[in-house]
């Protein structure tokens, strides 16, 4: 029988990806989310009844548990970006990944891989780099052969970073933006999917990766790569530190006040995150892992192309100006 790998956020941004590359490894794929009605486009990246979504939620030891259950592999993929509810920074990044670490420990499951983040640092300015690093500790007293991958800000199809600002850049002909100076190494979603693969059939020694892309530019330079790409012209703005704290706090209050229906662009958390560079240091875990990082050129076009002023149909009208020419 193929072997069975469960990975936690199997549905996400970076799961799905992992999921449909075990899937074409010809493993048996389990996918452990909160909502299984919402992952069921996971089902056809395999055979009939080789991808399946189960229910699980990260903090409670019964639900991993059954979701780690007959497991050759596990990864963990779940991540906060903001905290919603009881979802908080330290229940998802350390007591989740302590929670899958132990118990794929205490199931001898054979290998793990765990889904960290450059900004994974004990002494971060971001309760989101802080809990990152604790839950690597954990992971790594429960599980010590397990793989970690830090990767820096992640770009592909669903991402929530140029898709955000490109959708922004169609309103006014100001694009805000805090961090201006701060320096990220965007990764490739795929290029992180195929390194967590070769970790979990066994290709890759145990340690930590940190992975970034052929590129590192200011957050100014990728939004201005962005707009490149989209074709439209926006005078970028930055907001200094200060005055972004102060925003991200009446964004704060506000969120408090209305009971968390209304939601501001940045919390007080992403701010303090921006105040540090998000690049690898030492040698890059995918050229360590012998895979080609792919460049932001050769992907941002295929799917920032709807942002463009004319959409689908932009190349078309530059290639006839071409013609009258």
């Amino acid at each position: 029988m193929s072997k069975l790998v469960t990975i936690f956020g199997g549905s996400g941004f970076v799961g799905r990806y992992i999921a449909r590359r075990m899937a074409l490894e010809g493993w048996r794929v389990r996918v452990a989310v909160r909502t299984v009605n919402e992952a069921m486009f996971v089902r056809p990246y395999g055979v009939v009844g080789q991808v399946e979504p189960v229910f699980c939620n990260i903090r409670d030891d019964a639900s991993v548990a059954a979701a780690t259950a007959g497991a050759d592999a596990v990864v963990n993929c779940v991540g906060l970006l903001d905290e919603v509810g009881k979802n908080t920074f330290d229940a998802v990044h350390a007591e989740g990944a302590e929670r899958i670490a132990r118990i794929a420990a205490e199931l001898n499951v054979a290998r793990m891989v765990h889904v960290s983040a450059i900004g994974a640092d004990e002494n971060a300015p971001s309760e989101y780099g802080r809990t990152k690093a604790i839950g690597e500790a954990a992971v790594k007293q429960h599980f010590p052969s397990a793989v970690i991958l830090r990767p820096s800000i992640v770009f592909g199809p669903e991402d929530t970073f140029f898709n955000r600002f490109a959708g922004m850049s169609r309103f006014g002909p100001v694009l805000p933006i805090v961090g201006a100076d701060t320096l990220f190494q965007p990764v490739y979603v795929d290029d992180i999917a195929a390194a967590a693969a070769k970790a979990v059939t066994g290709d890759v020694d145990a340690g930590t990766y940190a992975l970034g892309g052929p590129d590192v530019h200011s957050m100014r330079g990728l939004i201005q790569k962005m707009l490149t790409v989209v074709r439209r012209r926006r005078l970028v703005v930055n907001l200094p530190f200060p005055i972004a704290r102060l925003m991200a706090w009446g964004f704060g209050v506000g969120r408090t006040l209305s009971l968390g229906l209304v939601k501001g662009p940045i919390t007080k958390d992403q701010v303090a995150s921006l105040t540090v560079d998000n690049v690898v240091t030492g040698e890059n875990g995918l050229v360590q892992l012998g895979i080609q990082p792919t460049s932001l050129d050769a992907v941002l076009p295929d799917y920032l192309w709807r942002f463009r002023p004319s959409g689908q149909y932009d190349a078309i009208k530059e290639s006839a100006k071409n013609l009258k020419a």
